[in-house]
C-alpha cells in the first residue's frame, strides 16, 4: 500500500500525523472490512490479529485490513475449532486467553483496542515513564473517564477541527468493544451503525465497565510478558 501501515502515523512523535477526519475515515474503513469478513462473505473469517501494524493505508488514506496469516474460516453460526491462543499482546480478549477459542467477539475486542489506539495515539500496552509501569490502554482510557473527562485521553495530534461528541463516541465504543464480557461486545454491524450515525451508542458510564481491563488475569499476563509484540512461538505453534 502506498502509505504503509497505520502504526507509523500514531506512535513515537511521527513525522506525519493524521488529523481526526483522516483517522475516523480509517476507523470506518476497517470496520466495514471486518463486518464483511464476519457477516457478508460466504464463510465467517476470524482475523485473529487485528492491530495498527496490520492496517494498511492506500493512496487516499483508506484503511485496509491486512495480514491474514492467522485467520481462520468457519460456517455462519459456528466457530473455528481453535485451541491455542494466537495474536498479539494488548489485543487479546480475556476469554480467548482463558480458552484459546477465537470468535467474532474476540476480533471485536481487538478492534476496540484499535479504536483506542487511533483516538489516543498510544500503544495497546503503554509504559508510564514516570513510574516505569506497564498499563493497558483500555485501563488508561477508563481511568480518564473515571476522572471525569474521557476526552483528556485523546491524542493532541488530531488537530483542532473535530467534534468532541464524535471523539467521545469512538473512545466509549472502543471500551465497549473491548469489554471483558464477550456478550457485552457489539457485533460489527452494530459498530458500523454507531460509526455511521445510524444508531446511538447506549448510555454508558464507567460503572458499566467495573472489572474491565484489569480482569481475569489479563493485566497480569500482559504486564509480565517482556518479549516482542507477538505471542511466543511455543504458544502460537500447533492447534490453531
Amino acid at each position: 500500500m502506498p502509505n504503509g501501515s497505520l502504526d507509523k502515523y500514531l506512535y513515537n512523535n511521527p513525522e506525519v500525523t493524521l488529523d481526526w477526519k483522516q483517522r475516523f475515515k480509517v476507523i470506518k474503513g476497517v470496520a466495514s472490512g471486518l463486518f464483511f469478513l464476519h457477516e457478508e462473505w460466504e464463510q465467517v473469517v476470524i482475523h485473529r490479529d487485528i492491530k495498527a501494524s496490520n492496517v494498511l493505508l492506500d493512496a487516499e488514506l483508506n484503511g485496509r485490513l491486512g495480514d491474514f496469516g492467522l485467520a481462520r474460516l468457519c460456517g455462519h453460526g459456528s466457530d473455528p475449532l481453535t485451541t491455542r491462543v494466537a495474536g498479539t499482546w494488548g489485543y487479546l480478549a480475556p476469554d480467548h486467553i482463558r480458552t484459546g477459542k477465537a470468535t467474532t467477539t474476540t476480533d471485536v475486542f481487538a478492534f476496540g483496542v484499535l479504536l483506542l489506539e487511533v483516538a489516543c495515539g498510544r500503544r495497546p500496552i503503554e509504559i508510564l515513564s514516570e513510574i516505569d509501569e506497564r498499563v493497558l490502554l483500555v485501563d488508561l482510557v477508563l481511568g480518564f473517564w473515571n476522572g471525569g473527562n474521557i476526552l483528556d485521553a485523546k491524542d493532541p495530534n488530531i488537530g483542532t477541527e473535530y467534534e468532541e461528541s464524535e471523539v467521545e463516541m469512538v473512545l466509549k465504543l472502543g471500551l465497549l468493544c473491548a469489554h471483558s464480557d464477550p456478550y457485552a461486545r457489539p457485533t460489527m454491524k452494530q459498530v458500523l451503525n454507531y460509526l455511521n450515525g445510524d444508531a446511538m451508542l447506549p448510555d454508558l458510564s464507567p460503572f458499566d465497565f467495573r472489572g474491565n481491563g484489569i480482569h481475569h488475569g489479563l493485566s497480569e499476563l500482559s504486564m509480565t510478558y517482556t518479549g516482542g509484540s507477538s505471542m511466543v512461538d511455543s504458544v502460537l505453534s500447533g492447534g490453531r
